[in-house]
């Protein structure tokens, strides 16, 4: 009932059109009265001596006539209109859980399958439009037929009545027991559609992996567990559902063979009339009907509170990374960046940086590097408030970024990671996609500064070419081209590449590095490089070694400092005056 409760409140902006569905059902509902009355009178009339008139049966004809046309009316209504309300509600819970998601901080999404959380998004979303547009209606119209079918049967005859009511406490009973049983069937069912789509799309996503270290087969009898699975839990919540709606309708014609009984017993004696008896049987039958309808909604409540649980697990999520009520709008930003003593770990047991303090100027690159895992691309992470430090502060200008709005931090900074996500529109669409309104001229500008524009002019649409999903239709150097050229058309004051040249050959490297040279000074740029070619004009480096800070200066500071930095660039052979390089 509080999920009930919760969604009935979420749904209060399409109140006004349940209500005129509810009108609709009102209307069905009353007017499911008619035909018992109208019978009963007539047996009546016939079982009188012949008192039945031609105008009294045409007036019968006339009010059965009007009754059930007005009945198909409200129940056009009540249907159509209760499904209109359905189907405008599912869309804004669907948005409602999507704006959540993008609120919450990346700590979130580490546990999580796409899939998973799309089958929430979707079908469990979905779901609820069983409550809006059937449960309730139902419930609704049938206790309204209950209440109404009851008062006329003790109008008839109230002892009579008094025994159709005995099945009631066993329909109870039985619905109580259904619930208790079959809704963790029904939560498991939702559970286990989510993993399956969770595993479609990590293999849909995946497909040239699987294809490349042909693992068709392995992939095929993972699906077949999941399938299995998924088929299972289907049968053993439909089994139970259809042991339960059978035996709910063999109680209640109980209550028929009860009438019939002491119904027939009466009339033989002369108690109680024919008339009345055939009037009681067709009342009962939308008694009874209704209650086991009532029984079936048992079994759409628990689908739609299976998704609700899963949908409300999302809503409820907390993020580890809020704006506090006093956060603060960044409207002009020099660039200076500092770190004072940061420490931040993502499990508490497994420190990933300690105690690391740095400062960058405005205007100036900065480059951070270190071997594999020792919190280079996590420092990046910090700064943009994908997550929030255990200890030690981030200061933007002065200011702390955790007191400053999100959307006004993040719109500082432009970033290039190592996995390059493209969006599947067309190539000027993924370059503008930070500044929607750019003109052509300055795509074309931000690409030419990506070393982007001889490829792009090379495609048989240019700039309208469709990339295709995650651009699968570029190789993964054209991607970072673009994805540079989408970083330097937003012109923030702070630019970040993070491997932004791994997957480019050389001579591309020097082209988008001599394009990065051009944007030094009019901003800060922060670069994490494996490839320390790219990293040798940098105003200065920082060096990581197990999430701690151990040498920091210019190139050739490091070099003659004979550390760690020393070490990989003999590695790599790289050496000597950059300048010259």
């Amino acid at each position: 009932m509080g999920f009930t409760r919760r969604l009935i409140l979420m749904a209060r902006k399409h109140w006004g059109t349940l209500l005129i569905a509810i009108m609709g059902i009102i209307g069905t509902s009353l007017l499911n009265l008619v035909t018992p009355e109208i019978v009963r009178r007539l047996t009546a009339s016939l079982g009188s001596g012949g008192q039945l008139t031609d105008q009294l049966l045409l007036t019968y004809v006339i009010v059965l006539t009007a009754a059930y046309l007005l009945r198909a009316i409200c129940r056009f209504i009540s249907m159509a209109i209760s499904h209109v309300a359905a189907w405008r509600f599912v869309p804004d819970l669907t948005l409602t859980v999507y704006d959540k998601l993008q609120s919450l901080s990346l700590k979130y999404f580490q546990d999580k399958q796409t899939g998973e959380l799309m089958s929430r998004m979707v079908n469990d979303t979905r779901q609820i439009e069983l409550l809006v547009a059937h449960a309730l209606p139902d419930l609704i119209s049938n206790s309204l037929v209950v209440l109404s079918v009851a008062v006329m049967l003790f109008v008839i005859n109230g002892k009579l009545a008094l025994l159709t009511l005995i099945p009631v406490p066993f329909v109870v009973f039985v619905s109580t027991l259904f619930s208790k049983k079959v809704a963790p069937l029904f939560r498991i069912n939702q559970q286990v559609l989510g993993e399956l789509n969770g595993v479609l799309q990590d293999n849909l996503s995946g497909m040239r992996e699987i294809q490349t270290f042909a693992q068709e087969q392995t992939e095929h009898e993972k699906m077949v567990k999941h399938c299995e699975r998924y088929s299972k839990v289907n049968i053993h919540a439909n089994y139970a559902a259809a042991l339960y709606h059978p035996g709910v309708e063999f109680v209640t014609s109980l209550g028929t063979v009860i009438v019939v009984g002491f119904g027939g017993y009466m009339a033989s004696r002369g108690t109680m009339e024919v008339a009345d008896v055939v009037g009681f049987v067709m009342y009962l039958s939308l008694f009874y009907q209704p209650l086991a309808v009532l029984a079936r909604l048992v079994e759409d409540v628990q689908t739609t509170y299976a998704g609700a649980v899963r949908v409300f697990d999302i809503l409820d999520a907390q993020s580890d990374v809020t704006e506090g009520a006093d956060a603060q709008e960044l409207t002009q930003c020099e660039g200076r960046i500092t770190f004072d003593h940061v420490s931040f770990c993502y499990e508490e047991t497994e420190p990933v940086l300690q105690d690391i303090s740095f400062e960058v100027q405005p205007g100036k690159m900065f480059a951070i590097v270190g071997p594999t895992g020792v919190g280079k691309t996590t420092i990046l992470s910090l700064l943009e408030r994908f997550y929030d430090p255990q200890s030690g502060r981030i200061l933007l200008d002065g200011q702390d970024i955790r007191h400053l709005t999100l959307h006004s931090l993040r719109n500082q900074i432009s970033m290039v990671l190592q996995d390059t996500f493209l969006f599947n529109g067309t190539i000027a669409e993924n370059i503008a996609y930070g500044m929607p309104n750019a003109s052509r001229d300055d795509i074309v500008e931000a690409a030419t500064s990506a070393n982007a524009l001889s490829f792009i002019l090379s495609m048989p649409a240019g700039f309208d070419t469709l990339v295709g999903e995650r651009g699968v239709r570029l190789s993964g150097g054209q991607k970072q081209r673009i994805a540079i050229a989408r970083a330097i058309l937003r012109r923030t004051p702070i630019l970040i590449l993070d491997e932004a040249t791994s997957a480019v050959d050389t001579e591309t490297e020097s082209e988008i590095q001599a394009a990065i040279d051009q944007l030094a000074g009019s901003r800060t740029i922060l670069v994490i490089a494996h490839r320390l070619s790219t990293v040798m004009r940098a105003d200065e480096i920082l060096v990581l070694e197990d999430g701690r800070a151990v040498q920091r200066g210019t190139h050739e500071e490091l070099l003659r400092q004979n550390g760690l930095y020393a070490k990989l660039c003999h590695i790599q052979q790289i050496g000597g005056d950059p300048q010259k390089s």
